[in-house]
């Protein structure tokens, strides 16, 4: 059994983090939805400052075997948030909160990497746990878009076999740990790859924490906080089998005893910082204390994202599936064991139309994962001054107006008749 609190820290450092509208107009939502922003943001726009401790690890494995897991711990005052990232099997995270600025991490690797590893992936002291989940990214979708007359109304394109993440081989993540940045990437290509489509490509999976509470210079630039740390998805370089392939993931997720986590919309009237996109997607597991995924509808098809490579995300409703169904992740049923209910959802990014993956080979998108309450977008200053100029214009024309009455009062009450 290897205690990872007594593991060598890579990086620490003090964090203070913590229906689709797609259109290129779309300001205007009605008086209650600015009234809501109005009063709710600013309140909690503030979660964002709360401080934590937090340190990037690379666990090390068994000699032979890639370093291919990560564990992120972000300490609080009085709790402790623990991501634990691997590639074995498909990418996946284990999401665990606890009640005490002391609890750690545990790997039995010998457990891990048996075909039963159940219990080789643990979180002490286990009392302490408010709330766990994970994700895993189980396969990587391709849809063929060019005859959507023969294609079902809930498919974005003909299908072709989808490729197994589990089945990629993907890099030491040592390499690419970046300190400065708190980030370090998982990058792959299919072990067996006959048409050679990843001859050129690779599919990364890029983890980022923060050392405070802000947003990513990089499009869709998503609010982070303390209680956050973001994922980005790259498609690069990779050989489509059609000439407009639309790409897409499988992502599966723990229920909530029979129930599946709910997907709810937020709606905005700001798009600042995704410019067309009034929208922010969300699925949140239970009550509080639990936690959320966040991303935009938004995904890019250049590096530079912006409007003009800007695609839709579609994101399709949560089911129940069978754990047997899906590629097997080691760390999820190592934390949380093999009777685990399951639920699947699929991510489609682009439409047959417009930009789209084939124009340089790119395709990116970005989530948050946390705990907590997701962070809410306050209004910018570009919004805010905009308003303060529509709402300001009529109060001062009717205080000038107003002064003008006045003035014309004061004067004929100072007439005095001559008789």
């Amino acid at each position: 059994m290897t205690d990872v609190s007594s593991a060598s820290s890579t990086y620490c450092s003090m964090c203070d983090c913590g229906e689709s509208h797609w259109g290129w107009g779309q300001y205007a939502r009605g008086p209650m939805l600015l009234l809501s922003q109005l009063l709710f943001a600013a309140p909690f726009g503030l979660l964002g400052e709360e401080t934590r401790q937090v340190s990037l690890e690379v666990i090390h494995s068994l000699p032979g075997f890639p370093q291919n897991l990560l564990h992120i711990r972000a300490v609080g005052t009085n709790s402790t948030l623990h991501y634990v990232w691997s590639s074995l099997g498909p990418p996946a995270v284990v999401l665990v909160a606890t009640n005490t600025p002391h609890s750690v991490l545990s790997v039995n690797w010998s457990c891990l990497l048996s075909p039963e590893p159940d219990g080789g992936l643990l979180v002490l002291p286990k009392d302490s746990i408010q709330f766990s989940s994970a994700l895993v990214f189980t396969r990587l979708l391709e849809f063929d878009s060019t005859n959507m007359s023969e294609v079902a109304a809930d498919l974005p394109g003909i299908p072709y076999p989808p490729y197994s993440l589990a089945k990629f081989f993907w890099n030491n993540i040592t390499d690419s740990l970046d300190p400065a940045t708190l980030s370090t990437t998982f990058r792959g290509h299919p072990v067996h790859d006959p048409n050679k489509a990843f001859a050129n490509g690779s599919l990364a999976f890029k983890v980022q924490a923060f050392s405070r509470s802000g947003r990513p210079a990089q499009s869709p630039r998503l609010l982070h906080t303390a209680d956050t740390c973001q994922l980005e998805v790259t498609l690069v370089g990779a050989s489509p089998r059609g000439n407009h392939s639309l790409f897409g993931l499988e992502v599966a997720t723990l229920g909530q005893g029979p129930d599946c986590p709910s997907m709810r919309k937020q709606h905005s009237i700001d798009d600042e910082y995704a410019p067309a996109v009034f929208q922010l997607d969300q699925l949140l597991w239970g009550s509080l204390p639990s936690g959320f995924v966040q991303w935009r509808p938004v995904a890019f098809s250049k590096k530079q994202g912006g409007r003009e490579s800007a695609l839709p995300c579609h994101a399709s409703p949560l089911h129940p599936t069978l754990a047997y169904s899906l590629p097997k992740s080691p760390i999820v049923q190592a934390f949380f064991g093999s009777q685990s209910n399951f639920c699947a959802f699929n991510l489609t990014f682009g439409a047959s139309t417009g930009p789209g993956y084939w124009d340089q080979h790119y395709l990116s998108w970005s989530m948050l994962l946390g705990v907590g309450p997701p962070p809410v977008d306050s209004l910018s200053p570009l919004v805010l001054g905009i308003m303060a100029v529509a709402l300001g214009a009529p109060g001062l024309v009717l205080l000038g107006g107003g002064l003008v009455l006045l003035l014309r009062h004061k004067q004929y009450s100072d007439y005095q008749s001559i008789n």
